[in-house]
């Protein structure tokens, strides 16, 4: 009697966009008000690049994981609408997420097994993904973050860097069209975090969009090409990194070991938060000639060894838009 075998499971069809150039993901008007009436996001329209790394901002309790929670459908928004490939979530969540990979508040392990049987067990959890090729599938995730010598290893004995690297690899299990990372480098050294934000550049290059979540503004800087900040809930800005950046002011930069005299120099030609270190003097920049200002100093005795404004950083960008310093993890 011959043998029948269990039909493979169907994959989901991929979904496609109404409009070939639709954002990857969109909101509009995005809202959610949890009981008692806290509002965690108000009113958001988000827009995400095709094959962007746009990076997430915002101070604590600035509704960024409540977003990316209803971007995935695990709960619901109030009011609004958010469509991720093409799609409205949560109700097409089952046909968007066999095609988005994520890490999301850190990855869920068995600690009793090893990173390789943890990962087997995402794989085997997804019907979507070919039995066939699932333990070659799993090598390379494991290779490509830097976990092969430690597969063995049972979870519970990893760190916390090489938890978040374990969950980033069950992430890549299969090809992805977006990715969505709630603070990859959490817990990594720096030749970590810097292996992390090469392989999202390798991604990005290969066409995977990624949707990066980071209270680290040098990390978003480094490998963002767009960004969004957030505060109270509400969208501050949106855009590429850049014109975020060149839309706040720079630094005038005075290096000089006469510091005292400099600083007051500039405030009698009042300049605005001088900051004197041993022999530099940042401050704000001028509204009229900075010639005028860099005469006043050398008139006044004082040694200028350097003189101009510096670039503002994303960092200052989002300072002067949230008023707020970079505790954003949350």
């Amino acid at each position: 009697m011959e043998e029948l075998s269990a039909p493979e499971p169907e994959p989901e069809p991929e979904p496609e966009p109404e409009d070939a150039g639709d954002a990857v993901i969109a909101t509009r008007g995005l809202t959610k008000r949890y009981r008692g009436g806290q509002l965690a996001v108000d009113g958001l329209d988000l827009a995400v690049p095709s094959g962007s790394v746009f990076g997430f901002l915002g101070p604590n309790g600035s509704g960024k994981t409540t977003t990316i929670r209803m971007l995935m459908g695990l709960i619901e928004p109030t009011s609004g609408t958010a469509r991720v490939l093409g799609r409205p979530m949560p109700g097409a969540a089952r046909a968007v997420l066999p095609h988005v990979g994520a890490l999301i508040e850190g990855p869920a392990l068995y600690g009793f097994l090893s990173g390789r049987d943890n990962l087997l067990r995402y794989d085997a959890a997804d019907p979507t993904a070919d039995p066939r090729t699932r333990r070659t599938r799993v090598a390379a995730a494991l290779d490509r973050v830097g976990l092969t010598a430690a597969a063995g290893k049972k979870a519970k004995a990893y760190s916390l860097g090489m938890k978040q690297r374990l969950g980033l690899a069950a992430a890549l299990l299969q090809p992805r069209r977006l990715l969505v990372l709630d603070e990859p480098t959490n817990g990594l050294d720096p030749q970590g975090m810097r292996e992390i934000r090469s392989l999202v550049r390798e991604l990005a290059s290969d066409g995977t969009t990624i949707f990066l979540s980071s209270h680290l503004l040098d990390e978003i800087e480094q490998v963002c090409t767009h960004a969004a900040v957030m505060a109270q809930g509400r969208l501050i800005t949106q855009g590429p990194v850049a014109e975020l950046a060149a839309g706040a002011r720079g630094r005038l930069v005075v290096t000089t070991p006469d510091a005292g005299d400099a600083a007051r120099v500039l405030k009698e030609q009042g300049v605005g938060d001088v900051v004197v270190t041993e022999d530099r003097v940042t401050a704000e920049p001028p509204d009229g000639e900075l010639a005028e200002v860099n005469a006043a100093l050398v008139a006044a005795g004082v040694r200028v060894r350097g003189f101009g404004v510096e670039r503002a950083s994303l960092e200052d960008a989002f300072v002067a838009l949230t008023g707020e310093g970079f505790d954003v993890a949350g």
